[in-house]
């Protein structure tokens, strides 16, 4: 399963840097240089793969500049926005924290309620600068968010893929319809 660590937002400068939009928790590893991707451009039936390394990446103004081998100008730079940058989810090590979970685990994950009744769906993981969030696809066919905290989340099992969430009263009711 092949996992988006990226996009490409556009060019910057003359000299082929990308700016890029970081979709994973580990910018250091996944865009040191050395490493190779798979850039994808398009969609669907017209989605084309190429390799791609990273030759460098830095910081600036609060958004990384990446720089792939072989764009060495703006033209080219151009030609790549939008391509999303991919790694294989089999080559992710397992979280070091026993309680730590990468995304592409959690998404699909049957979510219970603390009496074992089927609430819904996780459908994505939310990073956001206040912590993580579970979004969830409710069985009425809504939409919740629910704080990835110990004190809502009290369970993950992903060997039986299911998550036991333990709401505050109301907040599943917040899901629109």
């Amino acid at each position: 399963m092949e996992l988006v660590v990226g996009r490409v937002v556009k060019s910057h400068g003359i000299r082929g840097e990308l700016v890029v939009e970081v979709r994973t928790d580990s910018p250091e590893e996944r865009f040191a240089p050395g490493t190779r991707l798979v850039g994808r451009t398009g969609r669907g039936r017209t989605a084309t793969d190429r390799d791609v390394t990273i030759e460098a990446a830095r910081q600036h103004s609060g958004r990384l500049l990446v720089h792939l081998a072989g764009v060495r100008d703006r033209d080219t730079a151009d030609e790549l926005r939008g391509m999303l940058l991919l790694v294989d989810s089999g080559s992710l090590p397992d979280p070091e924290d026993p309680d730590g979970f990468h995304d592409h685990q959690l998404v699909g994950l049957r979510v219970l309620d603390t009496a074992g009744t089927r609430l819904g769906e996780v459908t994505e993981i939310m990073h956001t600068p206040a912590g993580e969030l579970l979004g969830i696809r409710l069985e009425d066919g809504s939409d919740a968010l629910v704080p990835f905290v110990t004190e809502m989340v009290p369970t993950v099992d992903l060997e039986a893929g299911t998550c036991v969430i333990d709401p505050p009263e109301g907040l599943l009711d917040l899901g629109g319809s």
